[in-house]
């Protein structure tokens, strides 16, 4: 039981919170969503196979990179007093295990893919959606946009399961994307901004060691400011998910659902200041999970009430 917490404690399994319910409303809108060039109106088949397949793909892709990302980090996670405890630099658990439990995950990452058949683009989409996935953990060695990396490689979760489930149709009307789209662009800019405000503890050290982040390149004060703009695009694109989603039955729940994200949100950033992180934790773990979860709560219960 010590050694799977390890495992567990290793992926942040209790993060899954933050990514799987956008991925859980995506499912819902891309069911209640008329399919193109229909009429009358038909709705993708809810299919037991494909709900199986979003849960899967979700834990796996999420698993291999964050795995990934503790492999490829434990030199520079040793060198970091925040980060010195964790599992590879604390001897909890080795490199060549982690690395192996990466390819593990990953691969089945793709074989979980199959259970969406005869729809092949999850398939065929799975090497490049995972390789974008575990990139993110090389970003931050070459690119300030590491933040925004991580947010548009969680924000695939509902395009890609607006994919999965409606099938290769999506491709002969691009149009199909509008919904998942302002969905994948509210998350993007979501999880860059409070990743922003998480890296802002390393700013120093990131500057140090020449890694490349808001914090280090703008210092906490600048990239507080670019974390907030982050978030009002995020509210924006939430907005905009709200107006376009309406054929999808998003409406006045989902409106409000929206109103205490930008509430949430304001608070999070009260949280903290240039001069106080202590609070870092709450705004980032806390806060984060609430605005998920309320999200789909909300989306779920417009689709089909």
């Amino acid at each position: 039981m010590a050694k799977l917490n390890d495992w567990l404690g290793l992926i942040r399994f209790s993060h899954t919170i933050f990514a799987l319910p956008f991925a859980i409303l995506a499912a819902f809108l891309a069911w209640s969503t008329p399919m193109p060039g229909t009429s009358p109106p038909t709705y993708p088949t809810v299919r037991l196979q494909d709900i199986v397949g979003i849960l899967l793909c979700m834990v796996l892709a999420r698993s291999a990179a964050m795995a990934f990302n503790r492999w490829v980090d434990r030199r520079i996670d040793a060198a970091n007093p925040r980060t010195a405890t964790r599992h590879i630099p604390a001897g909890k658990l080795s490199a060549p295990a982690v690395l192996g439990f990466t390819v593990v995950c990953g691969l089945g990452f793709i074989a979980a893919t199959l259970l969406f058949l005869p729809n092949r683009l999850p398939l065929f989409a799975s090497i490049p959606v995972l390789l974008f996935l575990c990139g993110y953990s090389l970003a931050k060695r070459f690119t300030s946009s590491a933040h925004l990396w991580l947010g548009i490689a969680l924000s695939l979760s509902p395009i890609c399961v607006w994919a999965a489930i409606r099938g290769e149709v999506v491709l002969q009307h691009p149009g199909d994307f509008w919904v998942p789209g302002w969905l994948a662009v509210a998350v993007a800019f979501w999880v860059a901004g409070f990743d922003i405000i998480y890296s802002c503890q390393d700013a120093e050290f990131d500057s140090a060691e020449g890694l490349h982040s808001v914090p280090s390149r703008r210092g906490v004060s600048g990239a507080l400011r670019v974390a907030a703009i982050s978030h009002v695009a995020m509210i924006l694109a939430l907005g905009l998910l709200a107006w376009t989603g309406s054929a999808s039955g998003l409406g006045f729940l989902f409106l409000i659902a929206v109103l205490l994200t930008a509430a949430l949100v304001i608070y999070q950033h009260r949280l903290v200041s240039p001069s106080d992180l202590s609070r870092v934790n709450q705004a980032f773990f806390h806060t984060n999970a609430i605005v998920s979860v309320i999200l789909m709560t909300a989306g779920v219960i417009d689709c089909f009430v």
